[in-house]
């Protein structure tokens, strides 16, 4: 059983991160490690899982077949097996992972209520990228995730809370700041600023939009008050939510994003077999909070 689970645990974990050397430090063994049990997983069903390459690994059209038909299994069985040594403390936190290019003002009017009516349940909140935010949904370290992606599987519910449109935020003196609108195929030719769990987000939105995003994300990893006193100095340009723009930081402007990909959507992931009544109470509440145009479209 514990060969079987650790060969699995090799494979779920190399499919989530498209990297046999991610994968052994997630898991903490040697990449060598990991490579023999993905080799011997392979030989045992006789299919072939991954292709490897020199930029990592990827699951062949046999592998997508067959994780998508074991994750359930494999996820029910790692549940059942872990269930009797989480702490018992654990039912009573909600872990929330963000990874959103809007929705900021529902979220924390959600979350103010929630723990209004359940002030014994502690709320923790990070930011995450959206890359290992499914990994760590299955492994329990997260309770949910609210993200601009689409990102989802067999093994997870989801679903959309908010839509709201984007606004650029520009130095006071910056040219765009005197054109009648401002659209996705603008940021191209400009210094888009983003922070690390916002980086594949824009990416998609720029990707939609007909945008080549290669050549103009610089990744900020500092503080927001870091990313817009970049904005003041004329450094680069940042997006942010609709909501977010009613007061424009001195020597800023904010411009509204109209055209195609300017608006962005609040999804919400989490695990299907998580029976934690935190996150249920969560949930239920974060549907009553839907905008009703939302809910009718």
């Amino acid at each position: 059983m514990s060969n079987a689970l650790r060969r699995l645990d090799c494979v779920f974990t190399a499919a989530d991160h498209g990297s046999l050397r991610q994968a052994a430090k997630v898991l903490r063994v040697r990449e060598s490690s990991v490579s023999r049990n993905i080799v011997a997983l392979e030989q045992h069903l006789d299919v072939k899982l991954f292709h490897r390459h020199v930029h990592g690994v990827h699951l062949t059209q046999a592998g997508q077949a067959w994780v998508a038909a074991a994750r359930g299994h494999y996820e029910g069985l790692r549940d059942v097996l872990t269930a009797e040594h989480m702490p018992k403390g654990d039912t009573r936190t909600l872990r929330i992972g963000l990874s959103t290019l809007a929705g900021r003002k529902f979220l924390t009017a959600t979350i103010r209520r929630f723990v209004d009516l359940y002030p014994d349940v502690a709320v923790n909140i990070e930011d995450i990228e959206q890359e290992p935010a499914m990994a760590a949904l299955r492994r329990r370290q997260i309770d949910i995730v609210f993200t601009s992606a689409v990102m989802s599987d067999g093994t997870c519910a989801k679903g959309v809370f908010e839509r709201e449109r984007l606004c650029v935020l520009l130095s006071a003196s910056h040219p765009l700041g005197r054109t009648p609108s401002v659209s996705c195929a603008d940021l191209a030719r400009e210094h888009l600023l983003v922070s690390p769990p916002q980086h594949s987000q824009v990416c998609a939105l720029l990707a939609a939009a007909g945008v080549d995003k290669a050549p103009s994300l610089r990744p900020c990893s500092g503080s927001d008050a870091t990313l817009v006193q970049k904005v003041q100095l004329g450094q680069g340009i940042t997006l942010a939510e609709e909501s977010a723009c009613s007061i424009a930081p001195e020597f800023t402007i904010w411009k509204s994003l109209h055209g195609p990909a300017s608006v962005a959507q609040v999804n919400a992931v989490w695990l299907e077999s998580n029976p934690k009544r935190a996150l249920l109470r969560f949930v239920a509440m974060a549907r009553r909070q839907v905008n009703p145009k939302l809910r009718q479209t």
